[in-house]
């Protein structure tokens, strides 16, 4: 078979870029050239990994894929990923989609792609190469699945039940990477917290232990954690043990700030708790940042829910907030509602939260400027890259490509980007 070029594009959480890093590697090692969208060169094969949490990543789906097939109408187009797997027969009736291979088919994908070109696999080396797409830093997998399953959510139908990767295949891959000069590693999944439950004598604070004990690796950080899963013996690893590896960032979803809210999404803690674990974090590790998801106009939501929100974001130590308008998935209990808050309402009430983010989220980064912050680069000129604690920065003036991490003094603000 001849070497293909093969475009990777990924859409949604970290859990999907590791499993595009992975699906990277499997055509790697099959010896074809892969990249991202954002080293635009001619494809053969389009990969789009979909996210489906909302109606919004459906339809960003479904316009990404049409425009690779116009404007390449050669191109193998396939879609994976979560919007693939909950709606997979609806997808194949999309004339640009050529393919629909779902999550639970991930792991086939290079057979079912030489399946559909009539072609056969054979002799694939096992390499120990890394070629990562579109970063300097690697999504590694400890987990997928959720067996929470929120009202609203439809992850658990598309990840399916909670399992855990073995400790030594998270080691070995960790090791692999920073053979192959990566100096960052995002340890990913669904329900970090509840890593290990289906494995023998480790949890998560064993794991980030065993990843700082047994790996090289510079710089650790943790992609998301639920708000009950923090607590003072997970917070000292970062002040104690880490020396410094463990990136100073903790994202904690609250989505409500109204207990009434919070029970009607089946979430396990209230306001109060997620307030007092902010300023937990906050007192321990005053360096670290926090940031939160929020979800607007969940069904039944009132204007005094809405407001007791608000108060729960400005009596939080919060760094930046992504604000969701919330969006109905066939499938969830939420879906049933008969309570769902008008869209006009979803969007005036999203407009006030996101004024309020974008407060925060300036105080945060004034609060840097004028002191020094380790830098990874990124990107095809490095010229942009991210602090330990999870903040964009531009290099203004160009420089030689490096995946080094550098400190450097922030000089200044602009737009939503800090600059050097």
């Amino acid at each position: 078979m001849k070497k293909l070029n093969i475009e990777i594009e990924t859409h949604g959480c970290k859990l999907n870029f590791a499993d595009s890093q992975s699906i990277a590697k499997k055509f790697y090692s099959a010896g074809h050239n892969v990249f991202d969208n954002k080293d635009i060169g001619s494809r053969d094969i389009y990969i789009l990994n979909s996210c489906t949490v909302t109606h919004v990543a459906d339809s960003k789906a479904r316009k990404s894929i049409r425009k690779v097939k116009r404007n390449n109408p050669e191109v193998l187009t396939i879609m994976t990923g979560c919007y693939a797997e909950r709606d997979k027969e609806k997808i194949k009736n999309i004339n640009e989609v050529d393919l629909v291979i779902t999550n639970k088919e991930k792991k086939d994908i290079l057979s079912k792609v030489y399946d559909h070109l009539n072609e056969e696999i054979v002799n694939i080396p096992n390499i120990d190469n890394y070629p990562l797409i579109g970063r300097t830093r690697a999504s590694i997998k400890i987990q997928e699945g959720c067996d929470q399953v929120c009202s609203y959510c439809i992850i658990p139908y598309v990840r399916g039940r909670e399992k855990s990767v073995g400790p030594e295949t998270i080691i070995n891959q960790i090791n692999n990477a920073y053979k192959n000069d990566i100096k960052e590693v995002v340890l990913t999944g669904t329900q970090l917290g509840n890593y290990g439950f289906d494995l023998e004598n480790i949890n998560l604070k064993g794991l980030i232990r065993k990843v700082l004990n047994e790996t090289n690796m510079e710089r650790i950080r943790v992609s998301s954690l639920q708000p009950k899963e923090i607590d003072q013996e997970l917070v000292d690893i970062w002040k104690y043990e880490s020396q410094g590896r463990l990136c100073p960032h903790f994202h904690l979803p609250l989505q409500s700030g109204s207990n009434v809210i919070l029970k009607k999404m089946r979430r396990k803690y209230s306001s109060q708790e997620f307030i007092d674990i902010t300023n937990m974090i906050n007192e321990n590790i005053p360096l670290a940042s926090i940031t939160t998801d929020i979800i607007v106009g969940f069904p039944s939501e009132t204007e005094n829910e809405f407001s007791q929100t608000l108060r729960v974001v400005k009596e939080s130590y919060l760094n930046n907030l992504h604000v969701f308008p919330y969006s109905s998935r066939p499938g969830t209990s939420a879906y049933y509602s008969k309570e769902h808050t008008k869209p006009e309402i979803i969007n005036q009430r999203s407009k006030e939260l996101i004024g309020l983010s974008k407060n925060i989220s300036d105080k945060s980064m004034k609060k840097i400027i004028g002191k020094e912050r380790s830098v990874l680069w990124e990107g095809k000129d490095m010229n942009s890259g991210l602090t330990e604690d999870y903040y964009r920065v531009i290099r203004r003036i160009s420089s030689k490509p490096s995946n080094e991490i550098t400190k450097q003094k922030i000089k200044g603000l602009e737009k939503d980007n800090l600059y050097i």
